[in-house]
């Protein structure tokens, strides 16, 4: 193919990047720095304010302390269904189904799902206290029940990636750990886990910036204006309800280096084991 040709066949590609997603945080952050109220000219005074105000910095340690356990939590379950499932099961496909039905549902039939059910007057409450167990734990609009939503969304789409990636990696080397004497775990540990390692990492990675940026979970089954207050939340408050753009541009800036502080961690860890020679990115895939 020429040369002309293949740049017709970029262009298109490049074009969509830059309208859809170079501009708008190019536009964020010239916004971010010029300040509704304030001085002309460029000015760090939104930077400034948010991270002198404790109230609005809690933010972060707030959507940390959702994403970060939340991840971790959704990745360990979703690579042990996976790799219980690498080989095939009995009602596989029954199976997957019902694990994956929640990505067809949407975030507020999710929420309200959960509300319905774990709530005050849901099911599960009704039921503990028909069974005369005395008051139930409180699961909604509190913590527990955005780290309950968070999981349910996004589980699924984690469980999905890692199955096709361990479904890949060539039967043939575990079936020769296991004939050589292996035992299950060592199998695991020695010859699948360095396999599966570069697409957990990923996984986390993506499960990651998917949980640090939650909002609509966080007002449906949280508490918006406290324990649950997260970045996310910040952003719009200052968008949609004290109408400065430019605060809310500069928060979401904050949260968007956040994000990518999280992929670097986790693309060097996932680097260093690469390097090592733990790990290595399609090694002993079909």
């Amino acid at each position: 193919m020429k040369r002309g040709g293949l740049l017709l066949l970029v262009l298109p590609s490049v074009v969509y990047l830059l309208v859809m997603f170079v501009y708008p945080f190019a536009y964020g952050v010239f916004l971010s720095l010029h300040p509704a109220k304030g001085a002309a000219g460029a000015s760090l005074a939104n930077y400034l304010a948010f991270f002198g105000d404790p109230w609005q910095l809690r933010t972060i340690a707030v959507t940390a302390s959702l994403a970060v356990p939340n991840t971790i939590v959704t990745v360990v379950l979703a690579l042990t269904v996976a790799y219980a499932m690498r080989r095939g099961i009995w009602a596989e496909r029954t199976i997957t189904a019902l694990l994956v039905l929640p990505i067809a549902l949407g975030t507020v039939l999710v929420a309200e799902g959960i509300n319905g059910f774990y709530g005050p007057k849901g099911w599960l409450n009704q039921g503990l206290q028909a069974a005369g167990l005395g008051d139930p734990p409180r699961l909604t609009h509190n913590y527990t029940g955005v780290m309950i939503a968070l999981f349910v969304q996004h589980f699924p789409f984690c469980f999905l990636m890692l199955l096709g990636y361990i479904s890949g990696i060539d039967p043939a080397l575990e079936a020769s750990a296991r004939v050589l004497g292996a035992r299950p775990w060592v199998v695991f540990r020695r010859v699948m886990w360095p396999l599966i390692a570069p697409g957990a990492a990923i996984a986390f990675a993506l499960v990651f910036v998917m949980n640090f940026g939650v909002f609509p979970s966080a007002v449906l089954v949280g508490q918006p204006a406290g324990a649950t207050r997260t970045i996310a939340i910040a952003a719009y408050q200052q968008a949609f309800e004290h109408y400065d753009m430019s605060m809310a541009s500069a928060i979401a800036v904050v949260m968007g280096l956040c994000q990518l502080l999280g992929l670097a961690i986790v693309v060097g860890l996932r680097g260093r084991l690469a390097a090592t020679g733990v790990a290595t990115v399609g090694a002993g895939k079909r």
